[in-house]
């Protein structure tokens, strides 16, 4: 007599785990073009929720536990709904918990660690296999622009180019030596402040300037003429018009060379400042602190190496 065979299919998943890294943007002259994944993270459990009671509910711990939206109106979840619409999915009824450790409105990509968040975690409950250049269409879409969303997903240092059809990036080798010092001050600032300060019209000569060191802060890298990283690291198009928001930033640009530090920079937007260094972190990182303290604020310096690997379900 021949056995039926019966197929069983796996119960579904109860849970899932992501985690997202910081990031940070610009890297000084590279305004829009460069991003930097960093060893600071959030994570992120979702759970089915049968119980009406737990249904939609977010649980935040760590940075922004105070103030971040426990419903609805949350970015994860609204990255989460915004890729399931786009899919032409519709999640089951869920409760997250947020566990965070990036500063919010600081300039790490913390808005940008939490719509990758979503987006993925939007995918990994579906079961549905999502390209990462398409959920990078999805991620840049919410936030607006690329930097961070790339580096938060793919992990280490990317250059992204905008085109008609979506973000280009590119992944580059970091140099294993090349830690990043981060001071964050007491103080937060909105991005889209930020980027309203800018001008729309830049002098031709400061357009070039910028290009040139670009250029130049990929190839000493590759290279490693780390002597050559201060220079690539100054810029024309973004700094200068933001001082007026952030105390200190003209104070840490100025401060002179010293052994250990390769360059200094606005992390994406600000109003955290960061240092590529080699050597002598604390010192560095001491150095912006009282950059900081001049203008009246207290400030916060963290030594973090980079996130080689983006988003990850755990």
């Amino acid at each position: 007599m021949k056995r039926k065979i019966v197929r069983r299919h796996a119960a579904p998943a109860r849970e899932f785990t992501v985690r997202v890294p910081a990031s940070t943007a610009n890297l000084g002259a590279g305004f829009d073009c460069f991003g930097l994944a960093l060893e600071l993270y959030l994570e992120v459990r979702a759970r089915l929720a049968p119980d009406k009671i737990k249904r939609g509910r977010v649980v935040v711990s760590g940075e922004g536990a105070v103030w971040l939206p426990a419903g609805a109106d949350n970015l994860i979840v609204r990255a989460m709904q915004f890729v399931a619409e786009r899919e032409g999915f519709v999640l089951p009824p869920l409760s997250l918990e947020v566990r965070n450790a990036i500063p919010l409105q600081r300039g790490l990509g913390s808005s940008g660690a939490a719509i990758v968040a979503g987006a993925v975690l939007s995918a990994a409950i579906a079961r549905k296999k999502i390209p990462s250049q398409q959920l990078l269409r999805y991620a840049a879409e919410i936030e607006g622009h690329s930097d961070n969303v790339a580096a938060a997903l793919l992990g280490g240092w990317v250059t992204i180019v905008n085109t008609p059809e979506g973000p280009v990036v590119l992944r580059q080798a970091w140099p294993a030596e090349i830690r990043v010092v981060v001071v964050c001050p007491e103080m937060q600032l909105d991005t889209e402040n930020a980027r309203a300060i800018l001008t729309k019209e830049v002098p031709r000569e400061d357009a070039v300037f910028n290009l040139q060191r670009t250029a130049l802060f990929s190839a000493a890298l590759a290279r490693h003429r780390y002597d050559l990283i201060g220079e690539a690291m100054r810029d024309r198009l973004h700094q200068t018009q933001r001082q007026s928001l952030v105390p200190g930033l003209a104070e840490a640009l100025a401060i002179p060379p010293q052994p250990g530090l390769l360059g200094i920079a606005l992390s994406g937007a600000g109003p955290s400042i960061l240092a590529l260094t080699t050597d002598r972190h604390k010192e560095v990182g001491d150095a912006i602190v009282a950059a900081f303290a001049q203008r009246g604020l207290r400030s916060v310096p963290r030594v973090l190496g980079i996130a080689r690997r983006g988003a990850q379900i755990l």
